[in-house]
């Protein structure tokens, strides 16, 4: 069986597929926009731009996060890919504020169209290419638990949709000839870039922050937790945290004083592999304690 480190680093692949597509979209969109001259298709490209910006980070966060742990990171890199989704979040951010200022450019400074049709079915390849990679990503990224493949395949994603309502807009200026329309979805795609810039850059603050992990792990553990006996075990100061693909599960575990160190030894190694089992990729830990001692009971927060 491959070890973790080798299963981390063999998604690199993945990055590599986004790298590859986002060079063919902007060749392809470069194209579309230099067959019709629209704002439009130009903001579409300079966005591939940013999705080739952000592959390259994912494939070097990734290479990072895949490092096993070492004195002076002793629970591993896997917090690395935070900064990839960090800065594809920020670049999207720039991004957006280019195309803003093209599109008021060319408000003021109208062009017509040339060439749409040619220049549409070349946008729709390249829109093809990012929705099939956008799904092998994300699926990837919930598979793998990788946040730099799962914000890298959303980003993606939201290209697709992007590039969707710019098509709309040049369509409709072909169909009923009013210029200005091309600049305005330009804005449009702006402000959405604007917002799935800021959801990525809040995921990536969330995890360096050690944010608990979501509700569904935590329904998860609550549940095994549940099935002891509450009169012969007790549980508190359960604390999690996600770092990167590494789930955190720590908790002390209560029982009765005449228990032998074996018993409640394997008690805890219960409980550690039932949430590992659970919740793959979680590393848990367990401190034992008397019920009968006061001093086990000072940290009773969160559970």
């Amino acid at each position: 069986m491959a070890s973790p480190n080798s299963q981390r680093s063999n998604l690199t692949r993945y990055a590599w597929l986004s790298v590859a597509v986002a060079l063919l979209t902007i060749g392809l969109k470069t194209v579309a926009y230099l067959l019709t001259g629209s704002v439009g298709l130009l903001s579409d490209a300079l966005e591939s731009i940013v999705n080739l910006v952000g592959a390259m980070m994912a494939l070097a966060m990734l290479t990072v996060a895949a490092r096993p742990a070492d004195k002076n990171h002793t629970y591993g890199h896997s917090k690395a890919e935070y900064f990839s989704s960090g800065v594809e979040g920020t670049l999207i951010l720039v991004a957006a504020i280019s195309i803003a200022y093209t599109a008021i450019e060319r408000l003021i400074h109208p062009q017509p169209l040339e060439q749409i049709g040619i220049g549409i079915i070349v946008s729709i390849l390249a829109s093809a290419a990012n929705l099939g990679v956008a799904f092998i990503l994300i699926r990837a990224g919930k598979n793998h638990n990788s946040i730099s493949l799962t914000s890298n395949g959303k980003h993606l994603m939201t290209d697709v949709w992007t590039s969707g309502g710019v098509l709309v807009g040049v369509g409709a200026v072909a169909l009923i000839g009013w210029q200005p329309l091309d600049s305005l979805v330009a804005i449009a795609v702006a402000i959405n870039i604007v917002f799935t810039g800021f959801k990525i850059v809040r995921g990536s603050v969330s995890g360096l922050m050690d944010s608990a992990l979501d509700s569904e792990d935590q329904k998860i553990i609550m549940d095994v937790l549940s099935q002891y006996d509450k009169n012969q075990t007790k549980f508190h100061a359960l604390r999690t945290r996600q770092a990167g693909a590494m789930k955190f599960v720590s908790m002390h575990v209560l029982v009765p004083p005449d228990w032998t160190v074996d018993r409640g030894h394997k008690l805890v190694n219960q409980i550690e592999e039932e949430i590992h089992r659970k919740i793959p990729g979680s590393i848990v830990l367990t401190h034992l304690e008397s019920l009968n001692d006061p001093t086990s009971y000072d940290e009773m927060d969160f559970y």
